[in-house]
């Protein structure tokens, strides 16, 4: 192709915020283009909440919801106001595809396939006529006078009126989310924040830890400790992991842990009995106990310890799973006792961000209008998604501020020309 092809909106990037411009943009009539460089769309979207899509969080108070993307918060009422949660639920259940909210208001489709949002997505742009061409790769965009003219790909030159950036970010590199956005940010004047994982795994020292890699902990309490000072807690689910911990609780941790390694050695302790003082535990053992005297200690700690976790935490304690109960001494069940409300760990430091479920990083807000998405350096230019320097936990925060800015993306940039 020896001359640019011209469209009214060119979208780069098939993920999440991407499909949701792009559907946006030709429900507003234009004539919109997609490059995606995979071979199909939404590749980092069909892995997300393990293959079950995490795809909103059901908060309905608006402040409440903006509070958990910290000083980002401020920027992000108009365009939440023109895009917001409920407006989220209404669009995937009104192309048949029901939503259900589990703990902490997660909301997740019914169908728990992540692959069923990718189709609904993948319709939304058939049914606006989006021309979609996957395999291809964006090699440069051509900026004069503070306006793209065009950008170069492995397969020609293509043009618009409006361009839309929603490469994402650099979690799940395997996905194509490599950071070449970023780079073309930089190239066209905008400041970059250098990407890190935020929202990821921990490692720690502890061997035994790998023996129960795939079991999950539904509620537990962790603190985490500097130089042997308490630093904070957390409430809520676990998954050991073969390289250490993970789970909502874990994840959500992940950016104050990271600060305090900064300052030194970091410990943690578990506790496995959040809603059970030390004592109250002691005598619910005491009673499991002398209810089964003669029974082996193993089999009996599997109806009190959480599945899965009770063979590890015998090792642990340095107690034969074989001993009989009636030998077990007053100290030995106390020491257990206070072992499981204590289990110790050592935090090593984080997983990459090919662990990542998010990273931060990218555009800064100053560096956009937020009511639009629009640069405020490059005037036919519209920033999304992960391509934005906003720190947010787990729980559907970062696949509704994909489909917020995608949305408000793909309807600002339709309606500049």
């Amino acid at each position: 192709m020896n001359s640019a092809a011209r469209y009214e909106v060119l979208v780069i990037g098939g993920g999440a915020s991407g499909m949701m411009a792009a559907g946006r943009a030709a429900e507003a009539g234009k004539r919109v283009l997609l490059l995606e460089k995979n071979t199909k769309l939404g590749e980092k979207l069909a892995i997300t909440g393990g293959g079950r899509c995490n795809i909103t969080n059901a908060e309905e108070d608006t402040r409440v919801f903006l509070s958990k993307y910290g000083a980002a918060d401020k920027f992000l009422h108009s365009a939440f106001a023109q895009f917001g949660t409920k407006d989220t639920f209404s669009f995937f259940e009104s192309r048949g595809l029901p939503l259900k909210v589990e703990a902490q208001k997660r909301a997740f489709p019914a169908t728990e396939r992540a692959a069923d949002v990718v189709a609904v997505l993948a319709k939304y742009l058939k049914d606006g006529g989006v021309e979609v061409r996957t395999g291809v790769a964006v090699k440069k965009i051509v900026a004069t006078d503070e306006r793209i003219e065009k950008v170069e790909t492995s397969a020609g030159d293509f043009s618009a009126a409006s361009y839309i950036l929603a490469t994402g970010g650099v979690s799940h590199p395997e996905t194509g989310s490599t950071g070449d956005g970023f780079a073309w940010l930089k190239e066209l004047g905008h400041t970059v924040a250098e990407p890190t994982p935020t929202i990821v795994p921990l490692k720690v020292r502890e061997g035994w830890v790998k023996e129960l890699a795939g079991v999950s902990i539904p509620a537990m309490k962790i603190t985490f400790f500097v130089h042997g000072a308490k630093t904070f807690s957390r409430t809520g689910p676990l998954l050991f992991t073969h390289f250490g911990i993970s789970g909502p609780t874990v994840l959500n941790s992940a950016g104050k842990v990271a600060d305090m390694l900064q300052e030194g050695s970091v410990t943690a302790h578990i506790d496995l009995f959040p809603e059970l003082d030390q004592s109250a535990l002691d005598k619910k053992m005491t009673e499991l106990f002398d209810a089964n005297k003669n029974k082996a200690l193993k089999n009996i700690l599997k109806d009190i310890m959480p599945p899965g976790t009770s063979d590890a935490l015998l090792a642990l304690a340095g107690v034969d799973p074989e001993t009989k109960v009636h030998s077990v001494t007053k100290e030995d069940r106390k020491s257990l006792v206070e072992l499981v409300k204590r289990v110790p760990l050592t935090i090593t430091g984080l997983m990459g961000l090919d662990r990542a479920v998010v990273a931060d990083g990218g555009l800064p807000l100053t560096e956009v209008d937020t009511r639009t998405m629009q640069s405020r350096r490059i005037g036919n230019l519209f920033i999304t998604g992960d391509m934005l320097h906003i720190q947010r936990p787990s729980g559907g925060y970062s696949l509704q501020l994909c489909w917020t800015t995608g949305f408000v993306a793909g309807a600002q940039a339709s309606s500049t020309f």
